[in-house]
């Protein structure tokens, strides 16, 4: 048995202590992971003594407290599966809501979800997060880099799915530094991708990046020009991997099968649905034995029946990947190339679908399952030794705070490259205001109800001034890791809040691309919308500001005047509170044009007030 799968908990090696360890990229992936190395801009993927270069991203935990990683651990799956767990990457960050059921039954076992919600699971006897079978995985991934390279490893470039939100990217952190770990930057899968081949080849132009591995699916437009890799626009959906191939297989096979089963039997019908879907990237048909308990049942499948049922998975990769190419405003035929990432890219049917989508056979002379490693590799070496290559990734959603009306107002558009700082001033609502509640929200819809909540803080201790008068300036920072830190600051007194965004558990990825569908769906009824709100937000504000003025210089009108006004306040409350944006406007205009009068004689008013015991030479100086 290699030594590198099978380790005590918290247990790291640390081969000459007193030295600076060195650097690698890792590819943290569902099924997965792989870990390289580079020097003078040239990467190599770290082996076993076996030559492989995969560890698959499962683990188990034993007896007496030992965990096997990778293939030790799947030997234990074929005998114990309730001890060993897998696709961990899809739960970073997540909460038990998210997790994906098969035959009506979860392969996992849910414990009590820990503190903030993210979910935990009961494998093997225990409970954990995500974040500590994740930080397994990486020991793991770190004794291997340590073992070949006979030195100390203790940083890293680690990639995610372009897609992995706050929540999940701080989970991916919180993993690293578990397993001993520093997290140089956490590099976007495409990104990585796109950087092993540009300094392969030295290519240069329009590339996209398709990549459909375990449990995520990304598609990102980037520009490559001068050793700056720049993406343009990216897409995704979660529900879109290798799992869930395994998942329409699976069920499939229960189906046949038939009668109840339970984690374990889902966790085994998966494994069984995997091999049979593995086989088949070779051969026409595979015949194989599933068995949960006592039973044993018999299953065929064959290359035909198996595209049939990834089909409607596979097209739903090649149509984001229409909507990114329109959100760039680029023809398929203007890209120099088409990068093939994730081990799932190898079924034939996925590589006919892509080079029929965009007329071309795609690239694929990098090992699909490597090249996100030798990537993160090469932005190892970057950040450790001051290459010159630079990495301009994209927010993946629109950032942005609440208005009045429940309306948002979008301050970091997405597709915009980060690192990135941006600010808004805003102002005050109601006369003598002195705190603002600054709610943060993530998406594309015009209308907060139809965003994500990201955190809610308040600033304190605005001066008291009529409405209008404050300037409240909310800057929004999005590191190079894609983690966003809000702050608020009133510019005459200079004090200041400010949060860092990091949600227990948040928004799955498959949420992003659901957003991301109906912004567009909905783009006409959302901005109909939001016109109407702006409007009745505006005429409200300004019948507020007449009934403030009739209170304090009321006696300026005639008692017909007044009555005019008021007569025309109360047609403004009975449009505000319809849903005709053109009779608010109407009225609210026929209110500016009724209260000028008045509006004209407070300013002699106050100017008189202003002037009055003054002398002429005083006022001239």
């Amino acid at each position: 048995m290699n030594l590198l799968q099978i380790h005590e908990p918290g247990e790291t090696p640390l081969p000459h202590e007193g030295e600076r360890g060195l650097a690698v990229g890792i590819d943290l992936g569902t099924t997965n992971s792989v870990v390289a190395i580079a020097a003078d801009q040239k990467a190599e993927v770290l082996r076993d003594e076996g030559g492989t270069s995969l560890i698959p991203s499962l683990v188990a935990y034993l007896d007496g407290g030992e965990v096997a990683v990778g293939e030790a651990a799947r030997r234990v799956l074929l005998d114990r599966p309730e001890a060993v767990v897998g696709s961990i990457k899809r739960l970073m960050g997540r909460g038990a809501g998210d997790l994906k059921a098969l035959a009506g039954a979860l392969p996992y076992e849910i414990g009590p979800p820990a503190e903030g919600g993210m979910v935990r699971l009961k494998v093997g006897g225990r409970v954990l997060s995500p974040v500590e079978i994740s930080a397994d995985i990486l020991r793991a991934v770190k004794a291997r880099a340590e073992t070949a390279l006979a030195r100390k490893v203790d940083r890293a470039v680690i990639t995610v799915p372009a897609y992995f939100d706050d929540a999940a990217r701080t989970a991916t952190r919180d993993a690293a530094r578990l397993a001993g770990l520093e997290v140089l930057r956490l590099v976007n899968e495409p990104t990585a991708a796109a950087l092993a081949y540009g300094l392969d080849s030295a290519a240069e132009g329009l590339y996209a990046v398709y990549d459909l591995g375990g449990g995520t699916f990304d598609f990102s437009l980037l520009r490559l020009e001068k050793g700056v890799f720049q993406v343009l626009a990216t897409g995704g959906d979660a529900a879109l991997g290798g799992d869930d191939f395994d998942h329409a297989i699976a069920d499939r096979f229960l189906k046949e099968r038939g009668g109840p089963v339970d984690s374990t039997g889902a966790k085994l019908a998966l494994v069984v649905a995997r091999l049979a879907k593995e086989c088949l990237s070779g051969q026409d048909e595979w015949i194989g034995t599933l068995t949960i308990g006592e039973r044993a049942s018999r299953h065929a499948l064959d290359i035909r029946v198996l595209e049939t049922l990834i089909d409607p998975l596979a097209d739903r990769t090649i149509e984001i990947c229409r909507h990114v190419l329109e959100d760039a405003g680029v023809e398929p035929a203007e890209l120099g190339g088409v990068v093939l990432v994730g081990g799932s890219t190898r079924v034939p049917m996925v590589r006919r679908k892509v080079a029929g989508f965009f007329g071309r056979e795609p690239l694929a002379n990098i090992d699909p399952d490597e090249v996100v490693a030798v990537g993160a590799a090469l932005q190892a070496e970057a950040l450790t030794h001051g290459s010159d290559t630079l990495l301009l990734d994209v927010t993946p959603l629109s950032l942005g705070l609440e208005t009045m009306g429940g309306l948002v107002e979008k301050i970091i558009e997405r597709n915009t490259p980060i690192p990135v700082a941006k600010a808004q001033e805003f102002t005050t609502y109601q006369d003598g205001q002195s705190a603002m509640m600054i709610h943060v929200v993530q998406g594309e819809r015009e209308m907060v109800d139809q965003c994500r909540s990201l955190a809610r803080f308040e600033l304190r201790g605005i001066p008291p001034m009529v409405a209008g008068a404050a300037r409240i300036r909310v800057s929004f920072a999005v590191d190079a890791d894609g983690l966003l830190t809000v702050s608020a600051a009133e510019q005459t007194t200079g004090i200041e809040s400010r949060i860092e965004v990091k949600p227990s558990y948040g928004l799955s990825e498959d949420e992003m691309a659901r957003m991301l569908r109906e912004s567009i769906e909905h783009a006409r009824d959302d901005m109909e919308r939001r016109l109407l709100t702006e409007a009745q937000v505006e005429a409200e504000r300004a019948a507020s500001a007449v009934r403030s003025a009739l209170a304090v210089d009321g006696d300026l009108l005639q008692s017909a005047e007044r009555a005019a006004i008021e007569a025309v306040l109360t047609r403004v409350d009975a449009a505000v509170a319809g849903l005709d944006r053109d009779a608010i406007i109407a009225v609210a205009e026929e209110l500016e044009e009724i209260t000028k009068p008045f509006a004209e004689r407070r300013m002699d008013r106050g100017i008189r007030s202003a002037l009055a015991g003054r002398h002429v030479d005083e006022v001239n100086t």
